[in-house]
C-alpha cells in the first residue's frame, strides 16, 4: 500500500487507462497506456533516488558540522596547551629550584599543543570532504527533480493522447521523457 493517497490515486488511474485499452482495441491507446506504465515506474524510481540523494545531502551537511564542531574543541585544546606552556616557559626562564620542572612541562605542553593542531586539522579535512560530497548531492537531487518533473509531465501529457485520441500527446510525452531520463542519467555523470 501507498503512503500517500495521490500515488494511490494515480495508481487507480493507470488501472483505468489500461482497462480501457484493453477493450477499445485501438492500438494508440494500447500503445499509450504501455508507455504510462513505463513512464510510472521511472518516474517512481527517480523519485525515490531524489529523495534518497536528497537525505545524504543533509546527512553530509550535518556530519560536516559535527566535524567543526570537533576541530573547534581541539583548536581550543590546542590554545590552551599553548597558554600553559608559555607561564611554564616564563617561570622556567626565572631561574630558580623548580626552573628545570618548568622547562620539562612547557617541553610536555607543547608536544601536547602540536598534537590537538593535527587533530584539528585532520577535522576539518574531514569537514571539508564532507561539504564537497554534499554539495555533489545537493546536485544530483537538483537534476533528479528535474527528471522526475519531466517523467510526471509525460505521463499526463500521454494520458491526453487518450482524451484526444491522438498520436501527437504520445509523442510529445515521449519527447519530455525522454529528457528526463537524460536528466536523471546526467545525475550521475
Amino acid at each position: 500500500m501507498s503512503d500517500s493517497p495521490l500515488e494511490e490515486l494515480e495508481g487507480h488511474e493507470h488501472a483505468e487507462h489500461a482497462k480501457e485499452a484493453a477493450e477499445s482495441g485501438d492500438p494508440l491507446i494500447s500503445q499509450v497506456t504501455f508507455t504510462i506504465a513505463v513512464l510510472a515506474v521511472a518516474a517512481a524510481i527517480s523519485a525515490s533516488l531524489e529523495t534518497t540523494e536528497s537525505d545524504s545531502a543533509i546527512v553530509a551537511k550535518n556530519e560536516a558540522v559535527l566535524y567543526q564542531d570537533q576541530a573547534t574543541d581541539h583548536w581550543s585544546f590546542a590554545n590552551s596547551k599553548s597558554l600553559r606552556k608559555k607561564l611554564f616557559e616564563l617561570a622556567a626562564d626565572q631561574g630558580g629550584a623548580k626552573a628545570p620542572d618548568y622547562a620539562k612541562s612547557a617541553t610536555h605542553e607543547g608536544k601536547d599543543e602540536i598534537a590537538a593542531q593535527a587533530l584539528a586539522k585532520a577535522d576539518e579535512a574531514k569537514r571539508d570532504a564532507s561539504l564537497d560530497r554534499g554539495e555533489v548531492l545537493e546536485k544530483r537531487h537538483g537534476r533528479l527533480t528535474v527528471a522526475s518533473t519531466l517523467l510526471h509531465m509525460g505521463i499526463a501529457i500521454a494520458t491526453l493522447a487518450i482524451l484526444l485520441r491522438r498520436r501527437w500527446p504520445w509523442l510529445a510525452a515521449l519527447a519530455l521523457s525522454a529528457g528526463g531520463v537524460v536528466a536523471a542519467a546526467w545525475a550521475y555523470l
